[in-house]
Protein backbone atom coordinates (compact mmCIF):
# COMPACT_ATOMS: atom_id res chain seq x y z
CA UNK A 1 0.00 0.00 0.00
CA UNK A 2 1.68 3.21 -1.04
CA UNK A 3 1.37 6.26 1.15
CA UNK A 4 0.76 9.58 -0.59
CA UNK A 5 1.69 12.65 1.41
CA UNK A 6 -0.79 15.46 0.88
CA UNK A 7 -0.44 19.16 1.47
CA UNK A 8 -2.57 22.10 0.45
CA UNK A 9 -2.41 25.86 0.53
CA UNK A 10 -5.64 27.79 0.86
CA UNK A 11 -6.87 31.34 1.28
CA UNK A 12 -7.69 31.50 5.00
CA UNK A 13 -8.36 29.50 8.14
CA UNK A 14 -12.10 30.11 7.90
CA UNK A 15 -15.17 28.19 6.78
CA UNK A 16 -14.99 30.17 3.53
CA UNK A 17 -11.44 29.07 2.68
CA UNK A 18 -10.72 28.34 -0.96
CA UNK A 19 -8.11 25.97 -2.33
CA UNK A 20 -5.03 27.65 -3.82
CA UNK A 21 -2.79 24.62 -4.48
CA UNK A 22 -2.59 20.91 -3.75
CA UNK A 23 0.23 18.35 -3.84
CA UNK A 24 0.48 14.59 -3.40
CA UNK A 25 3.92 13.01 -3.08
CA UNK A 26 4.60 9.28 -3.09
CA UNK A 27 7.88 8.65 -1.22
CA UNK A 28 10.52 7.81 -3.84
CA UNK A 29 7.77 7.94 -6.44
CA UNK A 30 5.75 10.26 -8.61
CA UNK A 31 4.33 13.60 -7.54
CA UNK A 32 1.15 15.50 -8.33
CA UNK A 33 0.94 19.26 -8.01
CA UNK A 34 -1.68 21.73 -9.16
CA UNK A 35 -2.46 25.41 -8.62
CA UNK A 36 -6.01 26.72 -8.97
CA UNK A 37 -5.74 30.44 -9.84
CA UNK A 38 -9.37 30.66 -10.97
CA UNK A 39 -10.65 29.20 -7.68
CA UNK A 40 -9.90 32.21 -5.46
CA UNK A 41 -9.53 35.99 -5.50
CA UNK A 42 -6.95 38.16 -3.78
CA UNK A 43 -9.70 39.50 -1.50
CA UNK A 44 -10.23 35.92 -0.19
CA UNK A 45 -6.64 35.70 1.08
CA UNK A 46 -5.24 36.54 4.47
CA UNK A 47 -2.15 38.75 4.70
CA UNK A 48 -0.09 35.63 5.45
CA UNK A 49 -1.24 33.96 2.24
CA UNK A 50 -0.60 37.14 0.22
CA UNK A 51 2.87 37.62 1.71
CA UNK A 52 4.11 34.01 1.95
CA UNK A 53 2.09 31.64 -0.23
CA UNK A 54 1.14 33.58 -3.35
CA UNK A 55 4.68 34.77 -4.27
CA UNK A 56 5.74 31.11 -4.57
CA UNK A 57 3.05 30.17 -7.09
CA UNK A 58 3.74 29.50 -10.77
CA UNK A 59 0.30 29.49 -12.40
CA UNK A 60 1.71 29.61 -15.93
CA UNK A 61 3.32 26.22 -15.30
CA UNK A 62 0.95 24.55 -12.81
CA UNK A 63 -2.34 26.44 -13.09
CA UNK A 64 -5.53 24.59 -13.96
CA UNK A 65 -9.25 25.05 -13.61
CA UNK A 66 -10.98 22.91 -10.99
CA UNK A 67 -12.42 20.50 -13.61
CA UNK A 68 -8.98 20.15 -15.23
CA UNK A 69 -7.41 19.54 -11.80
CA UNK A 70 -9.98 16.81 -11.04
CA UNK A 71 -9.21 15.06 -14.30
CA UNK A 72 -5.45 15.39 -13.75
CA UNK A 73 -5.73 14.05 -10.21
CA UNK A 74 -7.74 11.03 -11.41
CA UNK A 75 -5.18 10.39 -14.14
CA UNK A 76 -2.38 10.53 -11.54
CA UNK A 77 -4.21 8.21 -9.14
CA UNK A 78 -5.07 5.74 -11.90
CA UNK A 79 -1.33 4.88 -12.21
CA UNK A 80 -1.52 2.78 -9.07
CA UNK A 81 -2.84 -0.76 -8.86
CA UNK A 82 -2.52 -0.86 -5.06
CA UNK A 83 -4.68 1.01 -2.59
CA UNK A 84 -3.32 4.48 -1.88
CA UNK A 85 -3.43 5.84 1.65
CA UNK A 86 -3.41 9.62 1.74
CA UNK A 87 -1.47 11.06 4.69
CA UNK A 88 -1.64 14.63 5.89
CA UNK A 89 -0.71 16.68 8.93
CA UNK A 90 -3.89 18.81 8.87
CA UNK A 91 -6.71 16.44 7.91
CA UNK A 92 -9.48 18.90 8.74
CA UNK A 93 -8.21 21.17 5.99
CA UNK A 94 -6.10 19.09 3.62
CA UNK A 95 -8.43 16.10 3.43
CA UNK A 96 -11.47 18.27 2.80
CA UNK A 97 -9.78 20.00 -0.14
CA UNK A 98 -8.41 16.72 -1.49
CA UNK A 99 -11.90 15.20 -1.30
CA UNK A 100 -13.35 18.10 -3.26
CA UNK A 101 -10.97 17.30 -6.11
CA UNK A 102 -11.01 13.52 -5.75
CA UNK A 103 -14.79 13.19 -6.14
CA UNK A 104 -15.41 13.33 -9.86
CA UNK A 105 -18.73 12.71 -11.57
CA UNK A 106 -20.14 11.51 -8.23
CA UNK A 107 -17.45 8.84 -7.82
CA UNK A 108 -14.54 8.30 -5.47
CA UNK A 109 -11.33 6.80 -6.93
CA UNK A 110 -11.59 3.06 -6.31
CA UNK A 111 -7.92 2.72 -5.37
CA UNK A 112 -7.87 5.50 -2.76
CA UNK A 113 -8.79 4.79 0.86
CA UNK A 114 -11.70 7.06 1.74
CA UNK A 115 -10.17 8.31 4.99
CA UNK A 116 -6.88 10.06 5.67
CA UNK A 117 -4.00 8.82 7.77
CA UNK A 118 -2.41 11.37 10.07
CA UNK A 119 1.20 11.99 9.13
CA UNK A 120 2.02 12.37 12.81
CA UNK A 121 1.24 8.66 13.28
CA UNK A 122 3.89 7.72 10.72
CA UNK A 123 6.56 10.32 11.44
CA UNK A 124 7.42 10.61 15.15
CA UNK A 125 9.40 13.86 14.80
CA UNK A 126 7.03 15.59 12.40
CA UNK A 127 5.93 18.32 14.79
CA UNK A 128 9.53 19.41 15.35
CA UNK A 129 10.42 19.14 11.68
CA UNK A 130 7.56 21.32 10.49
CA UNK A 131 8.18 24.17 12.89
CA UNK A 132 7.13 27.45 11.28
CA UNK A 133 10.65 28.49 10.31
CA UNK A 134 11.30 25.21 8.45
CA UNK A 135 8.12 24.95 6.38
CA UNK A 136 8.12 26.74 3.02
CA UNK A 137 4.28 26.97 2.91
CA UNK A 138 4.30 25.67 -0.64
CA UNK A 139 2.10 22.60 -1.07
CA UNK A 140 4.58 20.62 -3.17
CA UNK A 141 7.62 21.47 -1.05
CA UNK A 142 5.74 20.71 2.17
CA UNK A 143 4.44 17.37 0.85
CA UNK A 144 7.97 16.50 -0.28
CA UNK A 145 9.27 17.33 3.18
CA UNK A 146 6.74 14.98 4.80
CA UNK A 147 7.63 12.20 2.34
CA UNK A 148 11.35 12.68 3.04
CA UNK A 149 10.78 12.65 6.80
CA UNK A 150 8.74 9.46 6.45
CA UNK A 151 11.51 7.77 4.50
CA UNK A 152 14.07 8.88 7.08
CA UNK A 153 11.89 7.56 9.93
CA UNK A 154 11.43 4.17 8.26
CA UNK A 155 15.16 3.77 7.62
CA UNK A 156 16.15 4.21 11.27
Amino acid sequence: MPFAFLDTEFTSLTAHAKLVSLALVIPEGPEFYVELPQNWALADCTDFVVDIVLPQLEPAQYGMSVPEARDALWQFLSRFDEEIIVCCDAPLWDWEFFSQLAYRHGKWPANVRNAPRKSYDLIPDLAEAIAEEQVPHHALLDARLAAELYLAATRR
